[in-house]
């Protein structure tokens, strides 16, 4: 079973995230960028999806980090947030991650960003 870590600091978002994907993929959570880290070293997911507005360390320096480990780096970054001014998904990016979601979150979007990384098959 596939492994996604999700790295939100909002109870209620972070549930509904697992909610989504429990039944599918194990499942990983990390309040904070740094626990994000630290999860991403020791348990090594097949993806990451990742809250910007994040305490201790926010999800843009935890992203570069991530990205910035050789042994890391090919894991895949969703960004998820609710930055969504002009230029945001593109600063998402330049700090490593793969893709973006803005909130509200629109599952199915989500979903069909996982199949595109994770090949498996979820709700059309």
């Amino acid at each position: 079973m596939k492994r996604i870590l999700i790295v939100e600091d909002i109870d209620f978002n972070r549930d509904l995230l697992v909610q989504l994907l429990e039944d599918t993929y194990e499942v990983l959570t990390a309040p904070d960028g740094a626990t994000g880290i630290a999860l991403t070293e020791s348990e090594h997911p097949d993806l990451i999806i990742m809250d910007l507005s994040l305490p201790v360390v926010d999800g843009w320096e935890a992203t570069r980090r991530i990205k910035a480990n050789a042994a890391l780096q090919h894991i895949p970054i969703i960004a998820l947030s609710s930055h969504a001014m002009r230029g945001d998904e593109e600063k998402a990016r330049q700090a490593g991650c793969d893709d973006y979601l803005s909130k509200p979150l629109d599952e199915n979007l989500l979903y069909a960003k996982l199949r595109t990384f994770l090949a498996t098959g979820l709700p059309a």
